[in-house]
């Protein structure tokens, strides 16, 4: 009987990508799960660090909460069988260079200039910190 090797010395064998597909899709639906718990799980941890903070400055619940997810998508490693890639194999550049929190500090600065400028944005969250702070009062 031959032993399926561990590494292959010559690229990936068959073997090695039919276990590593199905290693994937096992973490797909793992990690599908554990979205699907913290969708539910983040609103109610930054309901409750909204809530139970003080002095303007909120609890620590939601960002604990994002500890435990980033370690879980660590645990999960989801591409990691990008280790058994061929060694040749080039990977396109799909997306740009900018991450998703790139994109979402653009937005963010726009909303801040918007702000400064005393436009709508400054009155929404003018109202929606007097809602924050009726809400911490109401504790």
């Amino acid at each position: 009987m031959t032993e399926i090797p561990d590494t292959p010395t010559n690229g990936t064998d068959r073997w090695t990508m039919l276990r590593d597909l199905a290693v994937l899709q096992v973490k797909l639906v793992i990690d599908g799960l554990r979205d699907l718990i913290l969708v539910p799980a983040s609103l109610i941890a930054g309901v409750v660090s909204l809530m139970s903070g003080s002095d303007g400055r909120p609890g620590p619940q939601f960002y604990h909460l994002l500890g435990v997810g980033k370690q879980s998508e660590q645990w999960i490693d989801l591409f990691g069988a990008l280790r058994n890639a061929p060694p040749d194999l080039e990977f396109p550049e799909a997306f740009p260079d900018a991450r998703m929190d790139d994109i979402v500090g653009k937005i963010e600065t726009f909303v801040k200039d918007e702000h400064a400028r005393g436009g709508m944005t400054a009155q929404a969250k003018e109202r929606f910190d007097k809602a924050l702070d009726a809400m911490q009062r109401k504790r």
